[in-house]
């Protein structure tokens, strides 16, 4: 399918594809990339693709709310850097759920050294599944990300200690809960240790070593035990940096913001030269979720636990192309007065 895009707004046709490439290189659960775009005249729309949702480990779109709220973030770094105010909107009509956001190219407006940095970031964020370094996050650092969440609506808790080790309990007895679940289990395999080939899903090298029972924070086999075995002593780091991303709500509104502001903390991370993954499980299950709520005060609710530090280069994740995300309206058709309609 020949995919033709048209300026919108104050952008060009190119600067449109470029901020659809960067919005569809957000992180998302197995790279499922569940998301649609739809660009008009004045517009680009973001949509979920509930047909992308995995369902067993994501029954109520928390997931999917996050990846699109990823998306949407890139999306409005890569208009601006093109010197173009992003309009957004969260969820503009509520007649229409699955229209999470629309994005309106408005004024003409500098962007910010800010904006370059992350923006930057974006085609350098890679999920890395790997060991990472034993050097610390320095505490600076810790800070820029804790701030980066909070500059879009969010809260980033960094647990050490006692509450460390009880979110490792919990991560563990989320993981064995989905591992007895026939179903969870025969839908993950679907999505991962995939062939090089592939546009979606997790392939083998990008799957990380295989599990081992000395791991205590890094348990998914995301190479369907494909994956070559381990190096002998190459375990994961003994301190990684733990950190929750949490919301003040958990509406669908506070799940997709808090999906911009997990991938302004992931930029960030990027930009100071560190790497990331997920350990999802603990949210994907309501009890341990709930649990974790409490375990963080009760007055946040837990969206996502990322794993940061210092990591060896890994490559991209693939990508479905645009042709098969994007839909665009055809452009105004010119009468003879050399006008469009």
């Amino acid at each position: 399918m020949n995919l033709h895009i048209s300026p919108i707004g104050n952008l060009t046709a190119d600067q449109v594809r470029k901020a659809l490439l960067a919005a569809v290189a957000a992180p998302s659960l197995c790279n499922s990339q569940p998301w649609r775009f739809h660009c008009t005249s004045r517009a680009i729309e973001l949509h979920a693709d509930n047909e992308r949702r995995i369902r067993t480990a994501d029954p109520e779109r928390r997931e999917l709310l996050l990846a699109c709220g990823a998306a949407l973030l890139n999306l409005r770094l890569a208009i601006r850097i093109a010197g173009v105010h992003p309009d957004a909107r969260i969820l503009p009509d509520r007649t229409h759920p699955d229209l999470l956001a629309t994005v309106r190219p408005a004024g003409l407006r500098p962007a910010t050294p800010l904006d370059r940095a992350l923006a930057a970031a974006i085609p350098r964020r890679h999920t890395n599944r790997r060991p990472f370094l034993p050097e610390p996050v320095p505490t600076p650092l810790r800070n820029q990300l804790r701030q980066a969440a909070e500059g879009e609506r969010g809260w980033l808790a960094i647990l050490d200690g006692t509450r460390l080790a009880d979110l490792r309990r919990l991560l563990h007895r989320a993981h064995r809960t989905q591992l007895a679940d026939a179903g969870f289990v025969a839908e993950w395999l679907e999505w991962v240790g995939r062939a090089p080939d592939t546009s979606d899903g997790v392939p083998v090298r990008s799957s990380g070593p295989r599990p081992e029972p000395q791991d205590e924070w890094v348990l998914r086999d995301y190479g369907a035990g494909k994956a070559a075995p381990r190096v002998a002593g190459k375990d994961f780091e003994p301190e990684p940096l733990i950190c929750v991303l949490g919301s003040f709500q958990d509406s669908v509104t506070a799940q997709l913001q808090a999906g911009v502001a997990m991938q302004r903390v992931l930029l960030t991370a990027t930009d100071a030269g560190l790497s990331a993954s997920f350990l999802s499980q603990v949210v994907e299950v309501p009890a341990t979720r709930t649990e974790l709520r409490t375990l963080l005060g009760g007055w946040v609710w837990p969206q996502t636990v990322l794993r940061f530090g210092y990591g060896s280069p890994v490559r991209a994740t693939p990508r479905r192309p645009l042709e098969d995300v994007v839909t665009c309206e055809p452009a105004p058709a010119a009468t003879p007065s050399g006008r469009t309609n």
